[in-house]
């Protein structure tokens, strides 16, 4: 993956934690000063960069959509149910890429989701057993291993999509 590529990605991604209140405008920002230096550029992009902290807060919610817009990409409305699934991927790809344990991606996507989303279900099951480990039948390393299978499967397909496409 090309560093544009890489930007790109995780531009999409921090809009879309942005949109659930799992981001905060600031790190909208830092993402946007990361894709400028990666090569990627807009002139909204070029604005939202250099935005302040305290800036951030209040032209993030009005400038990302024109952003995401300039740049071919997706802004996803709060609360929407194709945000909150962009929103499980995205946090798996947090994962993947080590910004989050395993065991803060199961209690992040558990909070927020509790056992209501189908699609993070199978996440906020074994967040359920990180809590009953010295109980149950797993071991720490097995717990993790097994968070950080569904987040590769979250993140980029079962093994059978990849199959049939």
């Amino acid at each position: 993956m090309s560093p544009i590529e890489a930007a790109t990605d995780d531009l999409q991604d921090l809009a879309v934690l942005w949109s659930i209140g799992e981001a905060h405008a600031q790190d909208v920002v830092e993402a946007a000063c990361a894709a400028l230096v990666a090569g990627l550029d807009s002139p909204a992009l070029r604005i939202l960069a250099g935005y302040t902290r305290a800036e951030a807060e209040y032209h993030v919610p009005d400038l990302l959509p024109v952003v995401l817009g300039e740049l071919g990409l997706v802004f996803y409305p709060r609360d929407s149910e194709a945000g909150q699934e962009a929103a499980v991927r995205a946090l798996a790809h947090q994962m993947l890429a080590g910004r989050l344990t395993p065991r803060a991606l199961t209690l992040r996507i558990h909070q927020r989701f509790g056992h209501q989303f189908p699609l993070a279900e199978r996440l906020a099951e074994l967040d359920d057993e990180y809590d009953i480990i010295e109980y149950g039948d797993w071991t720490l390393a097995q717990l993790d291993a097994e968070v950080t299978a569904e987040a590769q499967c979250l993140a980029y397909g079962r093994p059978e999509q990849n199959r049939l496409s």
